[in-house]
């Protein structure tokens, strides 16, 4: 899938979600699961990202126009549009 796509697909459904509530892909499906964590904030500069919640696990390469990239952490992964989140998507 598309990383565009997939994206898009996170921020629509967690568009309709309630405020505590991640979207998560399970089997190539987007669903929603109840945070029991905190992640990142919408607007978070990745400096502040890092400094609330320390290095991530993995840094993937910046990809796409706006520049989208991804951190990954233990049970969430971060997207940033530029230096700024977007989005955070539990993934366990």
């Amino acid at each position: 899938m598309n990383i565009r796509l997939a994206l898009l697909a996170v921020c629509a459904v967690s568009a309709s979600c309630a405020a505590l509530a991640d979207p998560i892909v399970v089997n190539d499906q987007v669903v929603v699961r109840q945070a029991n964590f905190p992640t990142p904030d919408r607007g978070m500069t990745m400096s502040a990202v890092e400094k609330k919640f320390g290095q991530p696990a993995d840094r993937h390469p910046t990809v796409g126009q706006p520049p989208i990239t991804r951190w990954d952490y233990q049970g969430f992964s971060v997207f940033f549009e530029r230096d700024r989140v977007i989005h955070s998507v539990a993934t366990g």
